[in-house]
Formats: C-alpha cells, structure tokens, sequence
C-alpha cells in the first residue's frame, strides 16, 4: 500500500477463518492478480511452489490446491 512493502496499514485486512483458510479484504482498489502473484511468490520463498497451486474457484475467490501427480509405476516397468 502506498508503494511500501509491509504496509497494510487500515486499507487491506486479513485474518485467519480456521480449518487453513485466511481471508484477505481490501478496501481499495486490489487485483485479483496482484494477489495471486503475492501467493506464488510467497509459496516459493516458503519452498512449497513445487506442490501447491493457486486457482480461481470463483470472482473474488482463490484457493490453494495441491498438484495432481500421477504415478506412471506402469511406464517404468516397461524399461
């Protein structure tokens, strides 16, 4: 908020809803973009980039899901 990192200040408020969901209100003008951009740079500080995604369930609304890896067990077993 006014070009300052760390500065929430009255503008954006957040505040944790239990069960690992957090909501983020803004009172100004906030893109949903910006957000998800905040996100994936903090996963990657947190090195968690690698299993979580971030993904628009609806307008407004984003969660983090994890990466669906399949196993390809019967592709190895070939060589």
């Amino acid at each position: 908020v006014d070009n300052r990192v760390g500065n929430l200040g009255d503008t954006v408020q957040i505040s944790q809803q239990g069960d690992g969901k957090i909501e983020v209100i803004a009172h100004t003008q906030f893109s949903g973009r910006y957000l998800k951009y905040l996100t994936k740079k903090f996963l990657k500080k947190q090195q968690l980039r690698d299993w979580l995604r971030v993904v628009s369930t609806s307008q407004g609304v984003y969660e983090l899901r994890f990466f669906n890896v399949v196993s390809d067990d019967a592709d190895e077993d070939d060589d």
